[in-house]
């Protein structure tokens, strides 16, 4: 067995499979809630939009409201002037250009105010079941790079070194099990290197190993 696959499947055996980190609905729900996490908890989001949501949680309804209505809705969202225009101004493109569908594709997603490719990936695996890549946030980026699973400084170009090394029935676990690892243990500050149960593997912890 490989080192990467050696990786995913003892995480596989210590966390399981999946794990929803978002609540939503709909598509559109997620779109939204995908959206206000960048940069912020998705327990202060999940928070925020079961009572946003039942308010409003069509494009139809965001799309007629003022950006400072939104704001009132989400101001204890990190970023929250910029993330509620961007929950409009996508509002609107899906009504006027989407027809008040969220467009299924990476690429129509990608069109989306608010959109990257980080969050498309997550779209199209949570809303549409389609997995197309691996979302690298902040967590898979920095283990994949502690794990020597990549060396690259850019989000972008560590999702194409995992989606290499990777077969593609790995590519919708390797997401959710990074972040919960990242959460539970390799955090970014002061990781629990000795309760991780790939550290023989890991190219950081015997880094830091040899210079204790």
């Amino acid at each position: 067995m490989n080192k990467p696959t050696k990786i995913i499947d003892e995480l596989i055996k210590l966390y399981g499979h999946e794990e929803r980190f978002l609540n939503f609905s709909t598509p559109f729900e997620l779109t939204i809630a995908v959206m206000l996490a960048a940069q912020c908890t998705d327990a202060r989001v999940n928070q925020v939009t079961e009572v946003m949501f039942k308010k409003a949680n069509t494009p139809e309804a965001f799309a007629k409201m003022d950006v400072e209505e939104i704001e009132k809705m989400v101001g204890s969202i990190s970023y929250y002037h910029t993330k509620a225009r961007h929950i409009k101004e996508c509002s609107e493109m899906i009504v006027n250009e989407y027809n008040g569908v969220v467009p299924n594709t990476m690429e129509g997603l990608m069109t989306l105010p608010g959109i990257g490719r980080k969050s498309a990936n997550v779209i199209m695996l949570e809303a549409f079941n389609d997995c197309k890549g691996i979302a690298v946030d902040t967590h898979v980026f920095r283990i994949s790079r502690r794990l020597g699973l990549s060396d690259k400084n850019e989000p972008k170009k560590v999702e194409q070194d995992l989606l290499k090394i990777y077969p593609k029935k790995y590519w919708e676990v390797v997401n959710h099990i990074l972040i919960t690892h990242g959460r539970n243990v390799c955090k970014a500050q002061n990781p629990k290197c000795a309760e991780c149960v790939v550290k023989q593997s890991c190219d950081y912890y015997k880094a830091n190993e040899v210079l204790q």
